[in-house]
């Protein structure tokens, strides 16, 4: 048994005006869900991704208003990585130069060409050129050109004081060490596919972070279903991490656990998906609540701030 790659990440934003119209405009990706904190429903919950926001696609973000700027640092997911097509560098710093937002090339990751970028929290964001893409649906409207769009995940990279601990955990979830380089290690649960991989980084020294606007609140990875999810939860027990039970998010099932290094993860189901309650054409247009919050609908809509989304509005950097 092993788990099969990233199911979503999970950040915090601050504007949600702002937050949508980066991930939609700029990167080109489509509001696939526009729905609450289901822990805490006056705060929206956002997901970005492909046609249907499907698992390996989503960046989520929890937005609240006026929350003061996180810090990167060890226990946390410090880089969302996204794969896009070879020979694409020059057209996001073309992009990202006529938007006003700053980006770097990195050195070759693994041989790859990368670029580095923050969004408007300053949530550090890198895109990796491959050759082997993620099936992905891309049928959907987009500024950005199909062949030079973003395919789901690359390996986002987790910092964490000491790797060991870490490392066999990720082994016990299926992951194996493909690649190294100095400080940084990569495992794959299939080295297919990109969004079933994830880069290790070994800081003794590093910084502890913050979690608010800008940061990473946690990774989730995918299963097929309750049953194996169930079967997750046991061993995870077995070997005395805290679990939490299975949680009904409405989209996928969940558990929560803090990996040895403090990183949250997160190991959610494949489905049902967020076409359970809205047809595809209509994914993001409106606000769905879950079942438990309809008969407050009307209190929830007045503590949200109004979302536009259609034609480019000002202010996106």
């Amino acid at each position: 048994m092993k788990l099969r790659g990233i199911h979503h990440i999970t950040a915090i934003a601050s504007d949600p005006q702002r937050n949508v119209d980066f991930y939609t405009q700029i990167l080109g990706l489509r509001f696939a869900k526009r729905t609450v904190n289901f822990d805490d429903p006056s705060t929206y919950h956002f997901y970005f991704g492909d046609r249907t926001g499907r698992p390996g696609t989503a960046i989520t973000f929890f937005a609240w208003p006026g929350a003061r700027r996180g810090v990167r640092g060890i226990g946390q997911v410090i880089a969302a990585s996204f794969a896009i097509p070879q020979g694409s560098i020059d057209y996001w710093k073309s992009r990202f130069e006529q938007h006003h937002v700053f980006s770097e090339q990195l050195p070759p990751r693994f041989d790859a060409p990368a670029l580095r970028l923050t969004d408007p929290d300053g949530l550090l964001l890198e895109l990796i050129e491959v050759d082997q893409l993620d099936d992905v649906d891309l049928k959907y409207e987009s500024e950005v050109p199909n062949k030079f769009a973003i395919h789901g995940f690359h390996a986002p990279t987790l910092e964490v004081q000491q790797a060991k601990p870490t490392e066999e955990l990720l082994k016990t979830l299926g992951f194996a060490l493909i690649a190294e380089d100095k400080s940084r290690q990569r495992f794959s649960v299939n080295s297919k596919s990109t969004s079933a991989q994830i880069d290790l980084v070994e800081r003794a020294d590093g910084q502890f972070r913050v979690n608010s606007a800008g940061t990473v609140h946690y990774v989730a990875f995918r299963c097929a279903n309750e049953k194996e999810q169930l079967r997750w939860r046991d061993q995870l027990l077995e070997l005395g991490l805290n679990v939490t039970p299975v949680i009904d998010r409405f989209y996928f099932h969940s558990i929560y656990f803090r990996e040895p290094g403090g990183i949250l993860f997160e190991i959610a189901t494949e489905g049902p998906g967020f076409t359970v309650d809205e047809p595809i054409k209509y994914l993001g247009e409106s606000l769905k609540l879950p079942p438990q919050y309809e008969e407050h609908r009307a209190e929830i809509e007045r503590a949200l701030p109004p979302i536009l989304t259609g034609p480019k509005v000002k202010g996106v950097g």
